[in-house]
């Protein structure tokens, strides 16, 4: 099992590093003594992100493989090695998935799952290079393990996939023995901009578009939740890392949502064995 207690001279990568929860976990690590590389799409938040934080900027656009390519070698190039991955853009914009065109599906996939995979693909072997204790960290979201969220199935479905991707990645590191971990970040309600994700949708993504943009946070009810900022975030994934943690959560107040899905998987089983005869 890896562990990584101190970030202290350690090179870290955080996707999605100019605000919200990549950039709460960029500056927690900064002050930690880490060296860390903060990559977005939007160019001005971005260098403002890292003169503030003392972090390096590199603009990138993770649903692009050759532009994630281009931030490892530069990465690689400027610290030689990389110790911490964190695989944390995404978006999460609204619309009832019968209404969703093709366009909307390529888009939300590509930065959402695609990102993690491009991240995987160029940096997982970069971190196996130098043999000391490695880590992988991809933001999935409690969404990854309910999908009870109006309006969000197609968020869900690409947390859904990070949750499954990064549990089989895990496993997979663990049975070569390998020195890189890999973990699932799965957080609640954070304060971030992800409620503005569609500023970053390409024109050439397509005009035709069914996603709206609501902010969650000024539900009556959702106000109510526990929500955290985004360097609370980076305290509770740098803890997680320190124990070897595979499943990283903000929120563990929620967790009967998640049993009461369990709970629904376990029924359907239980009648399926009822359908043979209770024999298996």
């Amino acid at each position: 099992m890896t562990v990584i207690k101190d970030v202290d001279g350690l090179v870290a990568v955080v996707t999605g590093g100019a605000s919200g929860i990549g950039r709460g976990i960029a500056r927690r690590l900064v002050e930690r003594g880490a060296h860390v590389v903060i990559a977005d799409i939007e160019e001005g938040p971005l260098r403002a992100a890292a003169e503030e934080i003392g972090a390096v900027g590199v603009r990138t656009d993770v649903s692009d493989a050759a532009s994630v390519r281009a931030l490892a070698e530069e990465v690689t190039d400027r610290f030689g090695k990389v110790h911490l991955l964190f695989n944390n853009a995404g978006v999460a914009p609204e619309s009832r998935i019968a209404d969703m065109t093709l366009a909307d599906w390529r888009w939300i996939l590509d930065v959402n799952l695609h990102g993690v995979i491009h991240g995987i693909q160029a940096f997982l072997p970069l971190l196996k290079k130098h043999g000391e204790p490695a880590y992988l960290v991809n933001t999935s979201s409690m969404g990854g393990f309910v999908a009870d969220m109006p309006g969000l199935g197609a968020y869900a479905t690409t947390k859904f996939a990070i949750m499954g991707l990064t549990e089989a990645l895990a496993q997979e590191l663990e049975r070569e023995g390998s020195n890189v971990g890999a973990a699932v970040l799965a957080p609640g309600t954070v304060r971030s901009n992800i409620a503005r994700s569609l500023r970053t949708r390409p024109a050439e993504a397509g005009g035709d578009s069914s996603f709206v943009q609501n902010d969650i946070s000024q539900d009556e009810e959702l106000a109510k939740l526990r929500w955290l900022d985004p360097t609370e975030v980076g305290d509770v994934v740098l803890a997680a890392l320190a124990r070897g943690e595979r499943h990283i959560v903000t929120h563990p107040e929620w967790y009967p949502m998640v049993a009461e899905r369990a709970a629904v998987i376990e029924a359907a089983f239980q009648r399926a064995v009822a359908a043979i005869g209770g024999e298996l």
